[in-house]
């Protein structure tokens, strides 16, 4: 009996740290603002992250209570604590309301915070769990992360060094926000050279473009003039500031996105008062939600969206009223829902049509709580409904604030099995939401352990054109992650990449060494590139061709022979200096270092 007390005990402890990293979560995901916005997104995102590794020991069925009898689980408690308690108060830092002193002790701060977390993962015992290889990549990469972070902290505060975010990835391309611009509903989509900076670029974790207050009910290590929300302010779910308050059935009101993931866990009952939920119906509370804002006015806190009492906000600064605009967006919304399929295909059109337009009505769409329903619409049984749905969600993913509220409906499974048995037009937009979604590095490693990879080279290879591009721009950029290069490579993409190499005629030259010279460091892949006898194409392609494809072939060559002496052996056999020395000499300024390099490295093997 006492060895279940204890089980229970711990199961208890783990899921409240997970609770308590989901709050981090939902913080984060209201947004920073002030002097540490970076450090808060950065340190809010690092922990969000063990959410995954908290939901594997959560649900091991052989429970060794032995494992916890280290220090690892109080000691991870007790730092995530401190990160929540900080970044409520640094979240809306300003130097000029603070006393002197305020924001070196903040600085501080964020160095003990790191400091805790980087020891706490540091204790884990991973041989007492079983957890999967994916996790343990991740959580080492966030072990890294904190490291650097730490160094960087303990520096002067007038250090100028920069912190590396994830793994530095070697490439020639630079996918940016605008350029998934451009991905939607294109009539035919970009390949990945056009519009795309030559230059080799270090892939950073994008951090949230949007500004926030963040609030708290902790009484310790606030700040002397922070105001206390009053309780009608607070969800009941997060007790947090709402800032998209809406009422369900039995009157009580809650934040938008926490009422909504309770009703998808499959509730159907009040949380605060736990009586039966009548419908699943949420009607925005716009009386309390101008209430809340006239509050934050009145206390300098600022919004966390550009859309305040119906207004919203134009780039100028100046605000347009959207009244119309959202009773409208409401109305198609509530649609979705119609027991007529006419009905919601009629809806689903609008939205599909609305969100392709313009970036404010995206922000309407999402703050209309459209992103739910449009991610429950990918199960439909029917073709068009899923086919409108994807796109919609497609055109939704290119606002940046809207792409983690994508990801919290857990939109990924749902896009993968589109990518298995969609239309033409769905698979083709289910991978162009994947390469958006993607854009943000953390959901690099959720979408490549979702079991996408295999289904994206199943398109790149049997999918139309379009398809083909679309599964090329998004798989070139889950690959900019370590750890998803293997899976690549184990799903078949190396003979996929090869094929299309060789064949002139399948407009793939270029897309199939883009993503090769990402692949060809891993080892894997650099076995399977040798093994198809690949590197005479590859010199030839150093001797002809566009620019940008000299550039690849002689920057896969360079990993191919790096520290390999048959490699080099090889080129060297077969006439690469000369096409080398040429590049060296008149390429563009990134065939050049690729070309000098790989020369160097021929010249220390033939002095050997």
């Amino acid at each position: 009996m006492a060895g279940v007390d204890s089980t229970n005990a711990v199961r208890a402890a783990v899921h409240s740290l997970l609770r308590l990293v989901r709050d981090v979560g939902r913080t984060s995901s209201a947004g920073f603002a002030g002097e540490f916005k970076k450090d808060c997104t950065d340190l809010a995102r690092r922990v969000t992250l063990l959410s995954h590794l908290l939901e594997e020991i959560r649900d091991l069925k052989v429970f060794d209570t032995s494992s916890f009898s280290s220090a690892w689980l109080p000691d991870l408690t007790v730092a995530v604590q401190a990160a929540k308690k900080l970044l409520a108060v640094a979240g809306s830092f300003d130097r000029n309301v603070s006393p002197d002193g305020a924001a070196m002790k903040i600085e501080f701060q964020f160095h003990g915070v790191t400091l805790k977390l980087e020891k706490a993962l540091a204790n884990l015992p991973y041989d007492h769990f079983d957890i999967s290889e994916e996790v343990q990549e991740q959580v080492d990469l966030v072990r890294g992360q904190l490291r650097r972070a730490r160094e960087r902290y303990s520096k002067p505060l007038n250090s100028t060094s920069d912190e590396e975010d994830l793994h530095l990835a070697e490439t020639n391309t630079n996918i940016n926000d605008q350029e998934a611009e451009t991905k939607v509903e294109a009539a035919s989509k970009e390949n990945l050279s056009e519009g795309c900076n030559q230059n080799e670029t270090v892939y950073q974790l994008e951090t949230s473009k949007n500004s926030s207050e963040t609030s708290s009910l902790l009484d310790e290590n606030k700040k002397p003039d922070t105001p206390v929300i009053p309780v009608d302010f607070l969800c009941p779910i997060s007790l947090e500031l709402m800032r998209d308050p809406v009422i369900v059935s039995t009157g009580q009101t809650y934040e938008r996105s926490y009422i909504q993931r309770w009703i998808d866990c499959g509730n159907t009952t009040c949380p605060k008062t736990q009586q039966k939920l009548q419908n699943v119906i949420l009607t925005p509370n716009y009386v309390l939600r101008s209430l809340i804002t006239q509050w934050c006015i009145n206390n300098n806190m600022e919004q966390p969206n550009s859309l305040t009492n119906r207004r919203l906000k134009r780039s100028d600064g100046s605000f347009r009223d959207v009244s119309e605009d959202i009773e409208a967006i409401e109305l198609l919304i509530r649609n979705l829902s119609s027991q007529s399929i006419d009905e919601r295909r009629s809806a689903l059109t609008q939205i599909r049509s609305l969100s392709k337009r313009s970036t404010d009505n995206r922000i309407l769409l999402a703050e209309a709580g459209a992103i739910p329903i449009l991610v429950s619409l990918l199960t439909s049984e029917d073709n068009i409904t899923q086919e409108n749905a994807v796109t919609s969600i497609l055109n939704l993913s290119i606002y940046e604030n809207n792409k983690g509220l994508i990801m919290l409906a857990n939109v990924v499974p749902s896009i993968v099995q589109l990518l298995r048995v969609g239309t033409t037009e769905t698979r083709e937009n289910a991978a162009a939401t994947l390469f958006s979604l993607s854009l943000a590095n953390e959901n690099k490693i959720i979408i490549g352990a979702s079991g996408a990879i295999p289904e994206l080279v199943n398109l790149l290879e049997n999918g139309s054109t379009r398809g083909k591009k679309d599964a090329a721009t998004a798989l070139f950029n889950l690959c900019i992650y370590q750890g998803n290069k293997g899976r690549a490579v184990r799903a078949g993409i190396i003979p996929v990449l090869l094929r299309m190499l060789s064949d002139s005629s399948s407009c793939m030259v270029d897309e199939s060494l883009t993503i090769l010279s990402i692949l060809a460091s891993h080892q894997e892949a650099k076995s399977a590139i040798v093994k198809a006898s690949t590197i005479p194409l590859l010199i030839d392609l150093t001797r002809t061709g566009p620019t940008r494809n000299k550039e690849n072939a002689t920057s896969i060559l360079l990993s191919l022979c790096k520290r390999d002496k048959d490699n080099l052996e090889c080129i060297s056999r077969l006439g690469a200096v000369i096409p080398l020395m040429e590049l060296a000499k008149n390429g563009s300024e990134r065939a050049k270092r690729k070309a000098r390099s790989l020369l160097e490295h021929l010249q220390r093997f033939q002095q050997v």
